[in-house]
């Protein structure tokens, strides 16, 4: 047998307990507030507020998930389509319980379990957006980086690479040679310059040399 929540068990055993906290989260959802008894209301709030999670999801599972507990098909359409949706920025605290005055005869304290339907307070509501506007902000400029470090790879690439340059340092500029470090000999460069001073005239009579 599983062991019983800390507290009093509603009912004569299990089952009952269930069908009781059924009822009451049927009664909660359809008028959005119950008085009843302050037992009842604690082990009411995880109940239904377990229920009202299902309800923001707003799938077709969650949906199966509360019709194995309330039965009513108009409350089940009422909690997926009104109260979900008003619960969605909530995190947390979707009911509420108010302590009342004993109940007349056995005295038995009373209290109220009402829906909070009001919307996020201002301050809370600011806090989100501009989470969710740094968010925004850091994600763009984490894009922008990626889209420039790709830009300029892209310009590197197509960008042709001068010879002699730090990319290509064995080629040579358009137009240098080699320099062997061997320098040739004047005379053996143009053998016609070995005569100093003359120049050679031919004649009819053979070759003479002119007279400074």
């Amino acid at each position: 047998m599983p062991t019983p929540t800390k507290g009093p068990r509603l009912g004569g055993g299990p089952a009952h307990e269930k069908l009781i906290l059924a009822n009451l989260a049927t009664s909660l959802f359809e008028h959005r507030s119950i008085t009843t008894t302050e037992a009842k209301a604690r082990r009411l709030r995880p109940f239904a507020e377990k229920l009202i999670t299902f309800a923001k999801k707003g799938d077709l599972a969650s949906r199966r998930q509360v019709m194995k507990t309330v039965r009513d098909k108009s409350v089940v359409h009422f909690l997926f389509t009104e109260i979900g949706p008003a619960m969605a920025e909530r995190q947390g605290g979707y009911t509420r319980i108010v302590k009342i005055g004993p109940r007349k005869g056995d005295n038995a304290p009373m209290a109220v379990i009402q829906l909070v339907m009001e919307p996020v307070s201002a301050k809370q509501a600011t806090v989100r957006e501009a989470e969710r506007a740094a968010a925004g902000a850091a994600a763009a400029s984490t894009a922008a980086a990626v889209a420039a470090d790709a830009e300029a790879g892209a310009a590197a690439a197509e960008e042709p690479v001068e010879p002699g340059s730090v990319d290509q340092p064995d080629t040579l500029p358009e137009g240098d040679t080699a320099d062997t470090g061997v320098e040739l000999d004047a005379a053996e460069a143009d053998p016609a310059d070995e005569t100093t001073g003359t120049t050679p005239v031919t004649g009819t009579e053979g070759t003479t040399e002119d007279k400074a």
